[in-house]
């Protein structure tokens, strides 16, 4: 496995306990909600992102010398940004989209760049993938499948920069946001914070984010099919979970929260999950002589 990678994984791990441990004996807020909380899910979602991406980087075959660079890249900018978040929250400071004092802003800018360096590196490995084969046939499409719609879930997060009409007109040196129709920190779900009155923008950014590892979990339920069937099958659920990813970014956008949808999203989340399991069920019965070519 990738040691860089693995290193990040256990130090994002220890800052998840650190954060919880703050969460119980800090009663600082920013934003309403503990100003622990934000490390807390950064450090548990890096420590998942880093061991998936140093199991995949050590099944690759081929410019392994050029993978382990990436990881690498990957690592080192994903403890920065994570180091700056954890930084601003002892600091009880918001993070991103700060400018109010020179010192926010310079933090801010400086996670630009690194989440810049962290996205170009994935993008490398993306790459890498996509001219060899990790696994069977189903394992490296659920693979790079799974990875390709996680960086869309990244770049979705770009969307958040947009200073809101509000921002502009005040000019408080917020620069943009998490909600959309309503400002951050209202109310929210336990623990995600996801707004529960507007709609929120790291919906869809979480969602994205972490197909790379459904995709391959999904897999490990998938064992009693044969290679064929899993490889449908991990592509229907490839296309359900852009489907998905597409109607909560669509939702969020239009200021909707996740708990609170309304009649066009019923109809599309119920055409989605129809669409889904016909696929399912055309996947299981179909011929076995037809796939995709790795």
């Amino acid at each position: 496995m990738h040691r860089p990678l693995v290193t990040l994984a256990g130090v994002m791990a220890g800052l998840a306990v650190f954060s919880l441990v703050g969460t119980v004996v800090d009663d600082r807020t920013v934003l309403g909600v503990n100003t622990w909380l934000k490390p807390l899910k950064f450090g548990v979602s890096f420590a998942l992102y880093a061991v998936t991406m140093a199991w995949l980087i050590g099944r690759l075959t081929r410019a392994r010398r050029t993978a382990w660079w990436a990881g690498t890249v990957i690592a080192v900018f994903g403890f920065l940004e994570v180091a700056l978040i954890a930084f601003q929250a002892a600091r009880a400071r918001m993070s991103h989209f700060n400018a109010t004092t020179d010192l926010d802003d310079r933090v801010f800018t400086a996670m630009g760049v690194t989440i810049a360096f962290f996205y170009a590196a994935t993008l490398v490995v993306v790459v890498l993938l996509m001219i060899q084969r990790p696994g069977d046939r189903a394992l490296t499409w659920a693979l790079r499948l799974g990875l390709v719609i996680a960086v869309v879930g990244m770049a979705l997060g770009f969307l958040m920069l947009v200073p809101t009409e509000a921002q502009v007109a005040a000019d408080t040196g917020v620069i943009g946001a998490h909600s959309v129709g309503v400002e951050d920190g209202g109310p929210g779900l336990p623990v995600t914070g996801w707004s529960t009155t507007g709609g929120d923008l790291r919906i869809p950014h979480f969602v994205g984010m972490h197909a790379l590892q459904v995709l391959p979990l999904l897999l490990l339920a998938l064992k009693r099919f044969d290679e064929v069937t899993r490889l449908r099958l991990v592509v229907v659920a490839a296309a359900g979970y852009v489907a998905v990813l597409a109607l909560v970014t669509w939702q969020a956008l239009r200021g909707q929260p996740l708990v609170h949808p309304d009649a066009a999203t019923l109809v599309v989340a119920g055409l989605v999950a129809a669409g889904t399991a016909v696929g399912v069920l055309v996947a299981v019965g179909g011929p076995r002589e037809h796939s995709l070519r790795a």
